[in-house]
């Protein structure tokens, strides 16, 4: 397994396929200083690992205010109610999504053979953006609807760099799972349009400088 790490200032990836189990998401984290605030958690089987890489990189669990979920797919929400019953942190997603985590909806938990637990949203974005306040960082949130109704983005300007947590923007696509693919290809056009410098994607890692970033985002957008 690698080792948890970090990605640019206050930014840190804590879990992923390689860092924290096989079926998880990139699992990342953002450090405002007095509250830390995590970019999706993982499908269920990681929670102590998570925990775990944080003391690793020297940052404290208790810290943790709350989870920024861009998507309701099992393996970016797993964690969620762990998280939540043990350190009392904000669940933030958007409200076309909010229904499936409240409830255990459409998740895609049968085709990961996980059991997905329902959880509290505490804060539903609403329309097409909202800016949130992470300790010392501004973060913006950005609606891309197409991986599934409530997909949402998030990126914030670090160090004289803007860091994209961008989600699963390779997909996949499938409409059973609640994707729609003429809405993802202007969503991915969205996600251009930011000029991100350093891409964290949701299941392959990081991608910088801004010249990889666009062509990273481009292949898939020209493939809808």
């Amino acid at each position: 397994m690698t080792k948890p790490f970090k990605v640019w200032r206050d930014v840190y990836q804590i879990g992923g396929a390689d860092i924290s189990h096989p079926l998880d998401c990139s699992v990342y984290l953002l450090d405002g200083g007095e509250i830390m605030m995590l970019i999706d958690a993982g499908a269920g089987k990681s929670f102590d690992t998570l925990v775990s890489n944080m003391e690793k990189l020297g940052l404290d669990p208790k810290k943790l205010n709350s989870i920024l979920v861009t998507h309701a797919h099992i393996d970016h929400i797993g964690s969620l109610h762990r998280f939540q019953k043990e350190f009392n942190v904000e669940i933030i997603a958007h409200e076309l999504d909010a229904e499936a985590l409240e409830k255990g909806g459409e998740v895609a938990a049968e085709a990961y053979g996980v059991r997905y637990v329902p959880c509290r949203v505490d804060l539903k974005i609403q329309g097409s953006t909202q800016t949130l306040q992470v300790g010392r960082h501004k973060v913006e949130v950005i609606h891309i609807p197409g991986h599934t109704a409530g997909s949402i983005a998030a990126y914030l300007d670090i160090g004289g760099r803007r860091v994209l947590f961008g989600q699963d923007i390779h997909g996949p696509y499938y409409p059973e799972w609640g994707a729609d693919p003429a809405l993802a290809k202007l969503s991915l056009q969205k996600l251009i349009d930011l000029k991100a410098d350093i891409l964290c994607e949701g299941h392959f890692g990081i991608y910088q400088p801004a010249s990889e970033v666009r062509s990273y985002i481009r292949q898939y957008a020209d493939a809808l």
